[in-house]
């Protein structure tokens, strides 16, 4: 009995340090790349070609760099980056990322710090950044966007440090209240205008410390002295006149109705002239109405030669057809009195029998067909029939 449970025992711990080793062989596989500590799990993702997003990775992640990758932020990127609830830090930096999609990051309420830099980003929606209302810091760097709504960052309540730099932006509006301690917008070909007027404003009235102040100078208009966006001379009387001036003309614009200001515009098509006396330009007429009465032009002559094409075959036999009827008992005897009447008139004819009146009816009833203005002769040969 002992060798017996001896044995049994021996099989029981052999089978207890299996299972230990293949779930530690396990979790090492797991957590290969990932460096864990008691407050916080780093993994490591870079430089693998990845595609998507790993799923591989401890859900308790605080720190996930993914930078020098092929990943896009498909939907399933965005579906897999939802169940990372703890995560602080995310690098998504030299990927191929091309659009930011509304609600990309939405459950990564504790994200601290996004860098999204030198992909190929041309295009952020407004509602990119929802849910994010822990992000400190944002990284959009070396990138290609061309223009960004001050709707975008309406939600980052708790964003300091925005880096923008190196895009293509000329001008940038800010409607929100930014709580920012540092701004990076060098590299951009900004355009010293009205339309960079709200931003100078931000930044002068602000706290906000830009980065790279001179080197972050307007491309246009091109002078010798580059001057910082902060300090380039923008009259700000003129912008307001010139937006005054706009306003009114979209108002007046706006108050016509479109039909009478198509007719308008076409009658006159430089401008009329007020109660004031002074001129308002009317708004031309767009290729799309032109178009728009091209086609109802066509429909209607197409509809107008099927209609034609169908009814000219009724109206042509309706012209041409000769209106006639049956003979009724009392037009019989009144052409039988006519006839004997035209009878009694004729001069007698000498040398002749009795049958000479019946030779003359006969003569006179060989006429060609169509000559009394009849087109049916049945009636009159029938009731010749009947006479003989």
């Amino acid at each position: 009995m002992l060798p017996l449970r001896s044995n049994k025992k021996a099989l029981n711990m052999k089978l207890s340090w299996l299972v230990i080793w293949t779930g530690t062989l396990f979790l090492n596989l797991v957590t290969a790349d990932c460096n864990i500590t008691s407050q916080t799990v780093t993994c490591e993702e870079s430089g693998k070609n990845l595609s998507n997003i790993p799923t591989n990775v401890f859900q308790n992640v605080t720190k996930l760099s993914l930078k020098n990758n092929n990943i896009t932020l498909k939907d399933s990127d965005k579906q897999i980056l939802r169940s990372f609830i703890n995560l602080i830090e995310l690098y998504l930096n030299e990927n191929m990322i091309t659009v930011l999609y509304n609600n990309s990051f939405c459950n990564l309420k504790k994200l601290v710090v996004l860098d999204i830099s030198n992909n190929s980003i041309n295009t952020v929606h407004k509602a990119a950044f929802a849910g994010l209302n822990q992000l400190s810091v944002l990284n959009l760097s070396y990138n290609t966007i061309t223009q960004l709504d001050s709707g975008v960052f309406t939600s980052l309540k708790s964003l300091t440090v925005l880096n923008l730099q190196y895009n293509f932006l000329k001008s940038f509006n800010i409607k929100s209240s930014f709580k920012l301690i540092k701004i990076i917008l060098a590299g951009n070909p900004w355009t010293c205008s009205c339309d960079l007027l709200d931003l100078q404003m931000w930044l002068t009235a602000s706290n906000v410390t830009m980065e790279n102040e001179n080197s972050t100078t307007c491309t246009f208009p091109n002078t010798k002295e580059k001057s910082s966006i902060k300090t380039a001379a923008i009259q700000p009387a003129g912008c307001k006149t010139e937006k005054a001036s706009f306003e009114n003309t979209v108002t007046s614009t706006s108050a016509i109705n479109p039909k009478t200001s198509a007719l308008l515009t076409a009658l006159t098509p430089n401008n009329i002239t007020g109660n004031n006396g002074t001129h308002a330009e009317l708004p031309l007429l767009g290729k799309s109405w032109t178009f728009l009465a091209g086609v109802l032009g066509f429909v209607l002559s197409t509809t107008l030669l099927i209609f034609t094409a169908v009814k000219c075959p009724t109206w042509y036999r309706y012209l041409i057809s000769y209106s006639h009827r049956r003979l009724e008992e009392n037009d019989s005897e009144m052409f039988e009195q006519e006839f004997s009447a035209d009878m009694s008139s004729s001069p007698a004819v000498s040398g002749t029998n009795n049958e000479d009146p019946i030779v003359i009816f006969e003569k006179i009833h060989t006429f060609e067909p169509g000559e009394d203005g009849f087109i049916e002769d049945k009636y009159i040969d029938t009731y010749v029939t009947e006479e003989s």
